[in-house]
């Protein structure tokens, strides 16, 4: 396959590091000027620094700004105001005891994985649909369907954003554009290196401690081992571009074999 991305403008929200960072660096590959989201201008520049060095081009554009708040919300769709592709990749995660979840929790898990995506939609899509062409990607999660325990105020955004994805697909029927989550599974970050040392202990060597939690909290995996950032870019890569015209409203899984389903 020939993924050719050229003269196409990507947003990948939340992408100074971890998944939206090899999503962004996978979109650059292919041709496409990405649009680089961060809270503060300084995580931004590094992460276009580091971009530009890996993948040998120049086409990115600084889009800080804090989705969760209006005006970053506003800050970020001036700075790309113009796109083909959108990347709905922000989300925060994080383990809390199903009691002892606030309020204040369940509201900030919405507002962050849930309303940062549909905000960015409203701003793009009706431009998308004039132009007749566009791809939207909102980052599910394997936890939107196989709601973990230890974090079911994050398996909720994650179950909200599969109905909101099918809703916007719908809304953008026969215009051209696609709408698709992406069902991301247990994947190896920053920030998820962190989350298996707290769940299975500090002082293990990495690869004993990933296949700790494996074992005992993800098992149903069938890969048996952490999905790296840029398996679940390929993916987005593949749904940003032509080739994947006939994909909308759908589900697709790059879990690992995670969720034990045989539909998508």
């Amino acid at each position: 396959m020939q993924i050719d991305l050229s003269g196409r403008t990507a947003l990948v929200t939340g992408s100074t590091q971890g998944i939206g960072f090899a999503i962004a660096a996978g979109l650059a590959r292919a041709g496409a000027r990405v649009a680089v989201n961060g809270r503060g201008r300084e995580s931004v520049d590094a992460a276009l620094a580091e971009l530009r060095q890996q993948t040998g081009r120049d086409a990115f554009l600084a889009a800080a700004g804090d989705l969760s708040t209006d005006d970053g919300t506003r800050r970020v769709v001036a700075a790309a105001p113009d796109l083909d592709i959108l990347i709905n990749n922000l989300g925060i995660f994080g383990a809390t005891p199903p009691l002892d979840i606030t309020d204040e929790e369940w509201r900030r898990y919405f507002e962050v994985n849930v309303l940062t995506a549909v905000k960015m939609i409203r701003a793009h899509l009706p431009r998308m649909k004039e132009r007749s062409w566009g791809r939207i990607v909102n980052l599910a999660s394997d936890s939107a369907v196989v709601i973990p325990v230890e974090m079911i105020h994050y398996g909720m955004s994650k179950t909200a954003l599969l109905s909101v994805t099918r809703g916007f697909a719908k809304e953008a029927a026969g215009s051209g554009v696609t709408v698709n989550s992406l069902i991301a599974g247990p994947t190896r970050t920053g920030g998820v290196e962190d989350f298996v040392r707290e769940l299975v202990g500090p002082d293990l060597p990495w690869e004993e401690a990933q296949r700790q939690f494996m074992l005992r909290h993800r098992p149903q995996s069938l890969l048996q081992r952490l999905i790296e950032p840029e398996e679940i870019a390929n993916m987005a890569v593949y749904l940003s571009s032509p080739l994947a015209s006939a994909t909308t409203g759908g589900a697709v899984r790059v879990d690992g074999g995670y969720v034990d389903s045989i539909l998508p």
